[in-house]
This record gives C-alpha cells, structure tokens and sequence, in this order.
C-alpha cells in the first residue's frame, strides 16, 4: 500500500507548522524554526514503497550494520538508523507473527553496546524475532502489527519516531555462510537480502 509518511506522522509535526504562521508575524525567527522543525518530523517520517526480493531475509531498516554477532547458537545482525533514514521497519520474510512484546528500559544511544538495555519491541515469529530498539532520542515505538497477524516479506511492521536500531536474530539453521552483508554495509529496509539460506 503507498503511502506517504508512517502513522501517527500529523501528531508530531501539524503542531510545529500551524505555529510557524501566526509567530511569523511576531517572532519571525521562532515561526521559521517551528516551520523548519515541522518540516524535519515530515522528511524523518517519510515511509516510501520498496521493490522487494521474492527470496532471502531481506533487512528491516534502512541504516548501516552494526551488529554482526552470534548469540546462543543463532546469529544476530542489528541496523542503525541515523536521522536522515526511513525510519519504517520492515519484515524480513513471510510469515505469522507470534506475539509482540515490550519491554521498558534506557534511553542509550543505538549505536552503543549500553543500547541492549534500551527500550524495545520484540516481534516474535515462529523461527526468528525482530526487535525495534529504541535510542537516545526516540521515544516511541509504533508497532503495526500483533499476535495473529500474517506478513508478507517487506511488509511493513512499525517505526520508531526518532531514531534508534532494529535487530534479526535468525532460526539456528541460518549461518555466517548465508550472509551476505557484513559491519558497516549500507542495507535498505525491504530491498537488502541480509542472508540467504
């Protein structure tokens, strides 16, 4: 489905714009930067349709890899987004989501190691999980889907207003020979194949 930014968008930036008009006659420099702002919130919650692979695990974020780690036996790749990403999260191939959960916590930046105690959403499918972290800056986390829910792969799930990270930790069958990115490659969500078993 096309749409133009994520849900919840107008709630954040309708506010800034409708100041900006009256503060430009009072205080030009106060309505220009509540414009500015309000228009910063529509370009950070753009949500753009995605060409999406017919196989693979493709990546639910756009951003960078910065978690390439194995975990118990399973493999976890984690997505930074900086401000300038879609932040419209992504499902990294079909299937029925299990059950959502979330779990309170710290405010870290998402690139650090202290952001695995960050505020979080696990969306838990039958053989691998989804987790949207939240970061320094953001404060919400949006999930579009819950327990029951059947997807689609590069189907949207959520977004997370104001920055952050989104991990895959993988089924056990899926190696470090099945990946195809690596730390530090630039990944788009729904589009980047991440592994291919």
């Amino acid at each position: 489905m096309s749409r133009w930014f994520a849900p919840g968008t107008w709630w954040y930036a309708l506010p800034l714009l409708l100041m900006a008009g009256p503060f430009m006659w009072v205080l030009p420099s106060v309505g220009a930067g509540s414009a500015i702002a309000g228009l910063a919130v529509l370009y950070f919650h753009r949500d753009p349709d995605r060409e999406t692979p017919a196989a693979g695990y493709v990546s639910p974020a756009d951003g960078t890899v910065s978690v390439v780690r194995e975990e118990d036996g399973r493999l976890r790749v984690g997505v930074f987004m900086n401000v300038y990403h879609v932040h419209v999260n992504r499902a990294p191939t079909a299937d029925a989501v299990q059950e959502t959960t979330h779990v309170p916590g710290a405010h870290r930046p998402a690139f650090s190691k202290e952001s695995d105690r960050n505020e979080r959403l696990h969306v838990d499918f039958p053989d691998y999980r989804v987790t949207l972290i939240a970061g320094a800056f953001a404060r919400r986390i949006h999930p579009y889907v819950e327990a029951g829910d059947t997807v689609e792969r590069g189907e949207r799930i959520g977004h997370i207003s104001f920055g952050s990270r989104v991990d895959v930790l993988f089924p056990p069958s899926v190696t470090r020979e099945d990946l195809v990115v690596e730390r530090g490659d630039s990944v788009r969500a729904g589009e980047t194949v991440l592994a291919d078993p």
